[in-house]
């Protein structure tokens, strides 16, 4: 695999959220990675970019609602 490329990073009340991406050198696919104050929560394979990159803005637009912002 390749080195993850954040996506992007929400906080609230002192702890963060990000979403990374990578790329799968041993298929066409792309990893979207979930991590919570460092910790990986959450990880699903996707079949192209775009799509886990859909997936990952869907997640932000929930947060956001939810009361994270956003932090880079």
């Amino acid at each position: 695999m390749t080195p993850p490329v954040r996506v992007w990073r929400l906080r609230k009340n002192h702890t963060w959220i990000d979403a990374q991406i990578r790329d799968c050198v041993e298929s066409d696919q792309v990893e979207l990675q979930f991590f919570y104050d460092g910790t990986l929560v959450v990880a699903r394979r996707w079949p192209s970019r775009e799509a886990a990159l859909t997936h990952a803005g869907d997640q932000l637009r929930d947060l956001q609602r939810a009361g994270w912002n956003a932090h880079w």
